[in-house]
């Protein structure tokens, strides 16, 4: 029955960009949100539910892209996270060494590449806009094309491209969750990078990749998220994203 699931949901992934989907950030910089979350740590729900609450709200897409990062650290106290993934845990430190400590906590949220409180409020601490993103979605294949405006140089840029799932319910029965049902939003199933390469303008920075496969079957809704950094970097420049389904 898993399989099966799993199979439908890449069918209805594919099905649905089966014409070609487009998103675009336009020339306003959209903000790149990220929760570093578990469901083996007790503080995390209020957090998840703050993001949660982002599926109804009008700058969605347009203002900000949110994402939501399992980590695996919580998985050994107790309970497992199904949505938990190295990849993301690594990425936290790297935030961490970023910002010169070597300790990550959950629930993070980080905007724009600096850690952040939604209490803070929408301030911006990086600045107008780099270029504009858009994505071209046909069937599996993604095409991202960042335009800066300026001509550039081979290889300074990277664009990533999120698999979001959204209605994903757990039944906690163990850890410091034990009893809950925990309710999830824009959680990434599937991240891919690739590097940025220029097209014959010269203006204009292209990569094509696939959209990654879902890592759980149950998601109610699907999207897409995409961010655009500098090489090495973790600092988001610009972002776009928007529903599959």
């Amino acid at each position: 029955m898993r399989v099966f699931l799993y199979v439908a949901l890449l069918g209805a992934v594919y099905a649905h960009a089966a014409d070609p989907v487009r998103f675009t950030s336009g020339p306003s910089r959209v903000s790149l949100v990220e929760l570093y979350t578990s469901e083996g740590c007790s503080s995390c729900p209020p957090a998840d539910q703050w993001l949660g609450a982002l599926r109804g709200d009008h700058g969605l897409w347009k203002e900000f892209v949110p994402v939501e990062f399992h980590v695996n650290y919580w998985d050994s106290l107790g309970w497992t996270d199904r949505l938990s993934n190295r990849q993301f845990t690594a990425r936290e430190y790297a935030y961490a060494a970023a910002w010169g400590s070597q300790n990550v906590y959950t629930p993070c949220f980080v905007r724009n590449g600096a850690e952040w409180r939604p209490s803070w409020g929408a301030s911006d601490p990086n600045g107008r806009p780099e270029g504009e993103l858009s994505v071209e979605l046909k069937g599996s294949d993604c095409t991202a094309e960042f335009r800066t405006g300026a001509p550039q140089s081979q290889g300074n840029y990277m664009v990533h491209i999120a698999l979001l799932g959204g209605g994903i319910s757990s039944r906690v029965t163990a850890g410091e969750n034990r009893g809950s049902t925990l309710e999830h939003e824009f959680v990434v199933l599937g991240l891919a990078e690739k590097k940025l390469a220029l097209d014959g303008s010269g203006l204009a920075l292209v990569a094509r990749t696939s959209l990654p496969s879902p890592s759980v079957p149950d998601s109610k809704r699907l999207a897409l998220a995409a961010w655009v950094t500098r090489r090495d970097d973790l600092t988001p420049l610009q972002a776009t994203g928007g529903w599959l389904q």
